[in-house]
């Protein structure tokens, strides 16, 4: 019988409660509806205990990660499964390298760190890639923040042996992943690329941080897109009433055979949330299979997750 994989998770927010769920939904129902890939090396969907867990909401500290990843401003609905416990209290989460030690021994027992926090912070980023490395505990950042492409960390995870993985989440079936999938097309089928732009708006707390830290989650965005130079990307906008829900708006104009003019627009609409759960259960697998290998760094197969893998830009 497969061992589990034991996660740590850093952020008790929307994209955790997404995460949480599914995996009791999936344990629950055997569907293998939303699921990319069913087994990765040996581990299923189902075969993830969450060992650790940390926050910086007051609300959420102390309490089970079952109840925390409910407490206001999550947003993202209660899917239709029975969720026991997960007899994981919150801990008080990091906000800079202050207590960097003693979150590390909290890690003790974990094999996988998934940072989940907000994008934006990355003192905070840093500090919690610190106590993975402190730990000996592979590290997954899923925010646009830099870690896994800052030559620096990268030498250190390697040196030391434990697998990083990132940055910024390519969401399941996101804006990037479309966006990007159709720019890739013209260019397969011989039609030139005049301009293209993407507008976001999203009602989550991820959403609200970013629309006041915008800059890496912009240059992140624009690593996962062909032909970046030509395309324009709007201020992501937040509108509480969307709660989980993101709501795309994409523009594609071309010329074709003769220079006609061929122009496209779409608009997408899911669940933000369900998009990072989709990819970070991949993830948690792809890295804690590198740590049972002995694989240090990064690994490769990762890379189509991600919208910013080592050396793209910061």
């Amino acid at each position: 019988m497969v061992e589990r994989v034991r996660v740590a998770v850093a952020g008790a927010g929307n994209n955790t409660s997404a995460l949480v769920q599914g995996i009791a939904f999936y344990r629950q129902t055997g569907s293998l509806s939303g699921i990319r890939r069913p087994m990765i090396d040996g581990l299923g969907v189902g075969d993830i205990d969450f060992v650790a867990a940390f926050a910086i909401s007051e609300q959420k500290i102390g309490k089970d990660l079952t109840e925390a990843i409910f407490m206001p401003p999550n947003n993202f609905p209660r899917l239709d499964c029975d969720l026991p416990k997960a007899n994981v209290s919150v801990s008080r989460g990091l906000v800079d390298a202050a207590e960097v030690n003693r979150v590390a021994a909290a890690l003790a027992g974990a094999e996988v760190l998934l940072y989940s926090a907000p994008s934006g912070r990355p003192e905070t980023a840093r500090a919690y890639a610190e106590a993975a490395c402190e730990a000996g505990v592979a590290f997954i950042n899923t925010t646009s923040d830099a870690i896994a492409r800052d030559p620096i960390w990268m030498t250190r995870f390697e040196a030391a042996g434990l697998p990083l993985l990132g940055d910024d989440l390519a969401s399941q079936f996101g804006t990037s992943v479309v966006h990007n999938t159709l720019l890739r097309l013209l260019e397969e089928r011989g039609v030139t690329l005049v301009s293209s732009y993407q507008v976001n708006l999203g009602g989550t707390e991820d959403f609200r941080n970013l629309v006041e830290n915008p800059n890496t989650k912009k240059q992140s965005k624009l690593n996962a897109l062909t032909a970046a130079d030509k395309v324009q990307l709007a201020p992501l906008g937040y509108l509480s009433h969307l709660k989980s829900q993101k709501v795309a708006h994409l523009n594609i104009e071309a010329q074709g055979w003769g220079g006609t003019a061929v122009s496209l627009d779409v608009k997408l609409k899911v669940h933000d949330p369900s998009g990072a759960a989709g990819v970070n259960i991949d993830l948690i697998r792809i890295a804690a299979s590198a740590l049972r290998g002995g694989r240090g760094g990064y690994p490769v197969e990762a890379s189509s997750l991600l919208k910013s893998p080592p050396g793209t830009a910061i």
